[in-house]
Formats: structure tokens, C-alpha cells, sequence
């Protein structure tokens, strides 16, 4: 068994102790926490299992780290600290630790990432002997294996394109929604995710490891935006009301341009409520939420894909099924050599052991 530590117990962490507990070949070890008010609680408690799992939270982090887990996962966000979450990861990688996280988009494609975030991780695999896998939470399997796995079932492929088409009205983190991805904000706000050259600096990764899988050279990476307003006043469940006139729908594209043309695409559109935007795409059956991936070429392949999770939330659904990639992905980690890893080097297994496995 690997002893593994699950660092943060938001939407992404909650996810992460469910997929640690269920997996033959891991043990939950310790439960990494900023919030004062989680300490002391039970991981089961906070991930809502309904049941204890005999380990408490705690914000000790050199006490965890310094009992030389097998694996960490890191499960805090780096959308508002990149350079903490960095500075986490690292010194995570350098007591030994295999580490799996979505939160350094830079590190999706480890050739091209920035020497800045890359140098840091090489000098703590040399210097502790662990490893570092990156996967994004958007998730990362549908914009890099999906795709590409799908891609070789074609005799000719024109453009890959990769869907996001979500609602956020139940999704549990509101400052995320509102203040990064300006829902509810009058239209003239500019929020961080949306600000030009973001959305390529966080997805550019993966249309640059689609594009090396593919074997083509990228011309350029670029982005396009469309925002729309809400005609009505919206209340949600988790987050409030969104007033009228207010931004209520996001739909954006980072385009890998080969050849003059876009050919690799990853496409997000983002509601928060569906009465938004209604000429947009929706998802296949209608529902809250769906990841898709359209081969355009001979034959034309079209892969949705939903998940649910948590009282049938299928933004939570995309959460856990990005976790499980990277849960999935430890034992394989600790059995290769150390080093920094991307979704080509790391494949998707079966789940072995776990079919029935509550």
C-alpha cells in the first residue's frame, strides 16, 4: 500500500480522498488543510462519504511531509497562487513524494513549459528523488488522451476539437465563478481567466502536447472570446442570485493554428443558468453538463462523455473523473523512474481491483 496524502479538501480534494480511499493500492496517510475550521475533522467528514475514515485534517504540513509519504495530492488551487502552489509542489517532489496535481497549467506539457516552473520541479526530482505528473481539472484527459486516443480510429483527420459545455449554477466555488470567470459582473468587467493571452497560457499546454503527439508544428496559439449577458435575474443554489444584465455566459476557443488553419481547438461554454445564451451549444442530452471531443475528418467521430457526481452534479462528475486520472496515475509513478511527467508519458490504465469495489 502507498501511503498518500491528499493536500486540500475543496471541490478538487474532496474528489481526492474519495478516489484514494476506493484504490486497492493506496492508504490514505494524512489530510493536508489551510482552513482552521477543518482541522481536526475527519477526511471521510469533509469528503462526504458519509462515513469516518479514522484520519483527521490538520495543517501541519512538515509533520506530514517529514513521515515520507509515497505519494501527495496536491488538490489546492493555483489559479490565484501559482507561485505558492509551485513553491508546494516542490517541496513536495523533494521529500521524495510521487505528486499528482491539476494546479500548474504550465506544466501540462512538460517540453514546452516555462523554465521557471520546470527548473524548480528538475532540481527537487534530483535532489529528493520524487516525481510530478500535472493533469488539468477541466479534465485533462479530454483535452490530451481522449483525443488523441480517438484520433487514431480515423483514415484522415482535419481538426481536433475539445468541448467544455457547462452550467455552473451548482457548482461550489463561488469565487472561482464570479470573480475569475466574471459571471454576475457587469459586462464591461474584465475578469483574470478571460483577459487576453490567459485562457493560452492555461490550455496552450495541451495544444502543444496534442500538436507533438500528432506530430505537427504549430503555426501559432490563439484565442477567441464571446460573452453574454443575462436577460433575467437568476438564483442559484450555491452561490446566490446573478442580477440582469449581468455577464451569464462564456464561450472561448484556444486554437492551435496549423497550416494558417485552426486544427487543434479547445472550446469552453460556460453558463450560469441554461436560460443563457441560448444559440450556443448545449449538452448532447440537454442536461447540466458534458465534455465532447469531434474528430472532423474521414469518418467524422463525435465522443461525449458525462459524468456525475455528488448528488448527481455533474460538474462535481468532471472534478472526480480529472482526480481519478491522476489517483490512478501513483502507483504507476512510484513504480518509474523519478522525474516530470505528462499525459503522453503516463497511460490510462484499467481500473484493476476496483470493479465492485464500494
Amino acid at each position: 500500500m502507498i501511503p498518500t496524502v491528499v493536500w486540500g479538501t475543496g471541490n478538487v480534494g474532496r474528489a481526492a480522498v474519495r478516489a484514494v480511499e476506493a484504490h486497492p493500492g493506496l492508504t490514505l496517510a494524512a489530510v493536508l488543510v489551510h482552513d482552521p475550521a477543518k482541522v481536526g475533522r475527519d477526511a471521510g467528514e469533509l469528503a462526504g462519504l458519509g462515513t469516518e475514515l479514522g484520519v483527521r485534517a490538520t495543517d501541519d504540513i512538515e509533520t506530514a511531509l517529514a513521515a515520507r509519504p509515497g505519494a501527495v495530492v496536491y488538490a489546492a488551487s493555483g489559479d490565484l497562487r501559482p507561485d505558492e502552489a509551485l513553491a508546494d509542489v516542490v517541496r513536495a517532489v523533494r521529500s521524495g513524494a510521487v505528486v499528482v496535481t491539476p494546479a500548474l497549467y504550465p506544466l501540462y506539457d512538460r517540453r514546452g513549459a516555462p523554465p521557471e516552473f520546470r527548473d524548480p520541479v528538475l532540481a527537487a526530482v534530483a535532489e529528493g528523488g520524487g516525481s510530478l505528473f500535472v493533469s488539468g481539472v477541466d479534465p485533462g484527459w479530454g483535452n490530451d488522451v481522449l483525443p488523441l486516443l480517438i484520433s487514431g480510429l480515423g483514415s484522415s483527420i482535419d481538426a481536433i476539437r475539445c468541448q467544455e459545455i457547462f452550467d455552473y449554477s451548482t457548482y461550489d466555488q463561488e469565487d472561482s465563478v464570479r470573480d475569475l470567470i466574471g459571471m454576475g459582473h457587469p459586462m464591461e468587467y474584465e475578469p483574470l481567466m478571460l483577459a487576453p493571452s490567459i485562457p493560452a497560457m492555461v490550455w496552450g499546454g495541451q495544444i502543444r502536447l496534442m500538436a507533438r503527439a500528432l506530430g505537427v508544428e504549430l503555426d501559432d496559439i490563439r484565442e477567441t472570446l464571446e460573452r453574454h449577458p443575462l436577460h433575467a435575474a437568476v438564483r442559484t443554489r450555491t452561490m446566490g442570485e446573478f442580477a440582469a444584465g449581468t455577464q451569464g455566459a462564456v464561450r472561448f476557443e484556444v486554437r492551435g493554428i496549423v497550416g494558417g488553419e485552426p486544427r487543434i481547438v479547445i472550446e469552453h461554454i460556460t453558463r450560469i443558468h441554461p436560460s443563457c445564451a441560448p444559440h450556443w451549444p448545449y449538452p448532447p442530452d440537454g442536461g447540466d453538463g458534458a465534455h465532447r471531443v469531434i474528430v472532423e475528418g474521414r469518418p467524422r467521430i463525435v465522443v461525449s462523455v458525462e459524468a456525475t457526481d455528488e448528488d448527481e452534479n455533474r460538474s462535481a462528475g468532471g472534478n472526480a473523473t480529472a482526480v481519478g486520472r491522476l489517483v490512478n496515475a501513483v502507483d504507476w509513478l512510484v513504480d518509474a523512474e523519478p522525474g516530470l511527467y505528462d499525459a503522453l508519458d503516463v497511460p490510462l490504465r484499467p481500473a484493476a481491483g476496483r470493479l465492485g469495489r464500494k
